[in-house]
């Protein structure tokens, strides 16, 4: 089975462990492929795909050039980065020289890996959101000028392609973000229909969604790699540690738990769910063999029947 490893972009994960983890997966699948001269389905998953975050990079690139990064809050609650024109510049800079490093990264691993984004082949794919709702103040808004996007489609086919050649592929935002046309706007402006109509852009994406995507999409194993050992019904205390969520009340308890920056990889981790995944894992990317330990039980595991056990007892 394929694995889907989002690596992340905070400043305390170090990401040399996770790629080294890599390349011994990509090792010890291929000594079993060539042993039997076909894969066998048991044992390391040789099939890997990275995704990368680099959201802490943007920031201080900003930074460096006196520029403040502007993140807003949505109706709902839900914080997020604005990007405006001048973000999305620096948005693709920094992420371009973070594929670099982590392909050269692997290279130097003896890992043939190859770096793409969201927008090489249509990898990530939907409508740009130039306006977005947003809370200040206690009122609603709306905000206009935003280069970010909803991902409707991934080209699993592409990533497909490249695990079956032997390659190790490298992903990350932004996305292939659909302008809307005149033909295509609904009445308000705001959004585009669903049509593949308008020009393609580069446009923001958040990352453990992306990885989320691919992850459905191809049917994967998703693991998310952070900083913490994985999701905690009390933050402040490691011992109580969410080992594995299968059913709805185990989901109920996982969503309650999850605060600031976790809640994020939640709400990635039932998209992945919901488009295919069998298991998402929440782990630690700075343990010894991040991947290894995580698809051996360490981190957070949370399986499909926790969704697919809620649908149906809501069923009439």
């Amino acid at each position: 089975m394929t694995v889907v490893v989002k690596v992340g972009g905070a400043r305390a994960v170090d990401p040399e462990g996770a790629l080294a983890d890599v390349a011994r997966l990509r090792e010890q699948g291929s000594e079993a492929q060539s042993a039997s001269g076909r894969s066998s389905g048991h044992g390391p998953r040789e099939d890997v795909v990275v995704v990368h975050g680099g959201s802490t990079k943007v920031d201080e690139t900003l930074e460096r050039m006196g520029i403040e990064p502007e993140y807003v809050e949505t109706p709902s609650g839900v914080v997020g980065r604005f990007t405006d024109a001048e973000t999305m510049e620096v948005f693709e800079m920094v992420f371009g020289h973070l594929n670099t490093r982590l392909v050269a990264g692997l290279q130097s691993q003896g890992v043939d890996a190859v770096g793409l984004n969201g927008v090489d082949g249509k990898l990530l794919y939907g409508p740009r959101k130039s306006a977005v709702r947003v809370l200040e103040d206690g009122k609603k808004k709306i905000r206009r000028g935003d280069h970010s996007g909803t991902i409707e489609r991934v080209n699993a086919e592409l990533l497909e392609s490249l695990l079956d050649d032997g390659y190790t592929p490298v992903a990350g935002p932004p996305m292939a973000g659909r302008e809307a046309s005149r033909a295509s706007e609904t009445s308000s402006g705001d959004e585009p229909r669903d049509s593949d109509d308008g020009e393609i852009v580069a446009v923001n994406t958040d990352a453990d969604r992306s990885a989320a995507a691919i992850a459905g999409a191809l049917e994967a194993t998703l693991v998310l790699l952070t900083d913490v050992e994985g999701v905690y019904e009390d933050p402040d205390d490691p011992e109580t540690l969410i080992g594995r969520v299968e059913t709805p009340d185990g989901w109920a308890t996982l969503e309650d738990a999850a605060e600031g920056f976790m809640g994020r990889k939640i709400m990635a981790v039932e998209e992945a769910l919901e488009g295919g995944t069998p298991e998402a894992v929440i782990a630690d990317a700075n343990a010894e063999e991040p991947i290894t330990s995580a698809l051996g039980g360490a981190g957070t595991h949370v399986y499909a029947s926790a969704l697919a056990t809620a649908d149906q007892q809501e069923e009439p």
